[in-house]
Order: C-alpha cells, then sequence, then structure tokens
C-alpha cells in the first residue's frame, strides 16, 4: 500500500453524509489535496448494479442475504478502486464503508456485529480506515430530514424507529471501541459547521 489515506463518513440514514462528502471533497480540492470522492454500495460499475438492488423498496430481500450483498458491492469497489487509488497515493474520501454494514445489517437487522465484520473482512481483505467521520444524530431528527427531502423512501429508510435506535446505539459502540480511529461530529449543526469540525478531524492525515 502506497501513501493514500481513506477517510469514511458514517451515521444513519438524513445525518447529512452524503452533503458533507461533497463539502468536504471541494474544501480539501481548494486545500490543493489530490481526493478521489466514492460512495457505497457503489462506486464502480458492478457495486452501483447492487446498490439498484438492495435499495429497491419492491424487493424481498433477506436479512443475510442483504448483507452479503453488500460486502459483495464492498469487496468489487476495494479491488477495484480503493487498493489501486491508495497505492497511488491518493486520498480517498468514501461515503459509507464497513462500520454501516456493522451498524445496519449487525445491529439493526440483529445479525450480529462479529458475525457481519467476519464476512467483511473477507470482502475486503482486512482494509481499514484511516479515519472515520461519524455523524452522531438523534434518529427521529434525522428520519424528519430524510422524510422532508421529498421522493420515495427506499427499503432501509421505511424500517421502523426500533431499527434505527439500534443503528445508532451501534455507532455509538463502534467509535467508543476504536477512539483512535472515529471522529464524531454532531449531525445537528448546520452543514458549515459541521465541514470545519471536519477539517479539523481529519488535518492530521493531509
Amino acid at each position: 500500500m502506497g501513501a493514500g489515506r481513506l477517510i469514511t463518513i458514517e451515521g444513519i440514514d438524513g445525518a447529512g453524509k452524503t452533503t458533507l462528502a461533497g463539502a468536504l471533497a471541494e474544501a480539501l480540492r481548494a486545500r490543493g489535496v489530490d481526493v478521489r470522492l466514492l460512495r457505497e454500495p457503489g462506486g464502480v460499475r458492478i457495486a452501483e448494479r447492487v446498490r439498484e438492488l438492495v435499495t429497491d423498496p419492491g424487493a424481498a430481500i433477506g436479512a443475510r442475504a442483504e448483507a452479503l450483498l453488500y460486502a459483495a458491492a464492498r469487496s468489487q469497489l476495494v479491488e477495484e478502486a480503493l487498493r489501486p487509488l491508495l497505492a497511488q497515493g491518493r486520498l480517498v474520501l468514501l461515503d459509507r464503508f464497513v462500520d454501516s454494514s456493522l451498524a445496519y445489517q449487525g445491529a439493526g437487522r440483529e445479525l450480529g456485529m462479529d458475525a457481519v465484520r467476519t464476512i467483511n473482512d473477507f470482502a475486503t481483505g482486512g482494509l481499514r480506515p484511516d479515519r472515520t467521520l461519524l455523524l452522531r444524530i438523534e434518529p427521529g431528527r434525522a428520519r424528519a430530514r430524510s422524510a422532508s427531502r421529498g421522493g420515495d423512501q427506499d427499503r432501509l429508510e421505511r424500517e421502523d424507529e426500533a431499527f434505527f435506535q439500534r443503528i445508532a446505539g451501534a455507532y455509538d459502540a463502534l467509535a467508543a471501541a476504536e477512539a483512535d480511529r472515529f471522529a464524531v461530529l454532531d449531525g445537528a449543526l448546520t452543514p458549515e459547521a459541521v465541514l470545519a469540525a471536519a477539517l479539523r478531524a481529519v488535518g492530521d492525515l493531509l
């Protein structure tokens, strides 16, 4: 692996991950940093096709199959994009990564985080982020944000309150267990304030 860095952004739906990812990428480029912004599931052709499937509200997908589909998309992204970019010394900014599966399938679907971690260790070859920005926000507020966007909700966005409470708790547990990797940001702040906090949190990696 070269001198590249992998920064991931995590949080429940409606926390502001995608907004932060775009703003952070733009801010880093303005500072002369060579940044590649990718998303999960997606980022490469095969993974984008998996994304269409797992977000389809009409698709009946079992919890284990869902976890395996996310891991498969992630494996392709790692092989086709992440490892080559990191080997070139690039900074990669990734909207979601393994922690999402630990929280959503491990806790939200109640498959167990250890089981989900095992399949993702295999899928990624053990690739770990250098820094993870966790946008923490109260689930009810995040769901209200998602609803205010309008349009149809995807499969996961249609889940109940208890599902998202389990996910939020899992993210907190993950951040506590790896405090050196996680930087917890207040997702209830303005986008400008969140961006400023994110820039401070990744400054030592630049």
